[in-house]
């Protein structure tokens, strides 16, 4: 048989099951980061998921759409284009690394990790510290706090307390016979 025309692994799956499988590899990589998954897995991971990355770059309305539709995830697109793309924007490409690591216990399959070259984290800490000094220079006082219960005023002698719920709470009539209330 013949390779004419053939992208890509095929993984013993048919072309929606695997489009299904790459695009939740992408899903979980963009929102955890760093995913641990088989080698050949990876690989065809990391070519759909840059492609994904560089349409980011550009935050207009149409490759938004886009992305979403190929992730299958609103989430997952506006945590791409809005968190980490500006975070990869001195990158044109090489965004995801490829690392093996030791075989599987099963059946001894070679294991990757998928992750971003830049850490991204580490750049989400300094912008976290940044914010909070700026929240220190321009702290309003704090007004005195209202109890949430106002205390209750003592019963009169000749007063009783209800304990039936309030008039406005309208019980649902009840359901009787084969088909309920018609």
């Amino acid at each position: 048989m013949h390779r004419h025309g053939y992208q890509g692994k095929k993984f013993g799956r048919e072309r929606d099951q695997r489009l299904a499988l790459i695009r939740g590899l992408a899903r979980s990589l963009i929102m955890e980061e760093s995913i641990v998954t088989t080698l050949p897995k990876a690989k065809e991971a990391k070519r759909f998921t840059e492609k994904i990355i560089s349409k980011a770059g550009s935050k207009d309305l149409a490759n938004r759409r886009r992305i979403m539709a190929l992730l299958n995830s609103k989430t997952a697109a506006n945590r791409l284009i809005d968190e980490i793309a500006p975070k990869l924007g001195k990158r044109s490409s090489g965004f995801l690394t490829v690392k093996a690591e030791s075989g599987r216990r099963g059946d001894d399959a070679v294991m990757a990790r998928l992750s971003f070259v830049d850490d991204l984290k580490s750049t989400a800490k300094e912008s976290v510290k940044t914010e909070s000094t700026k929240k220190k220079t321009v702290e309003p006082k704090a007004q005195a706090v209202k109890p949430a219960k106002e205390a209750a005023a003592p019963i009169a002698e000749g007063q009783r307390q209800s304990s039936a719920k309030p008039q406005s709470v309208a019980q649902a009539p009840k359901r009787t016979g084969f088909r309920g209330n018609r």
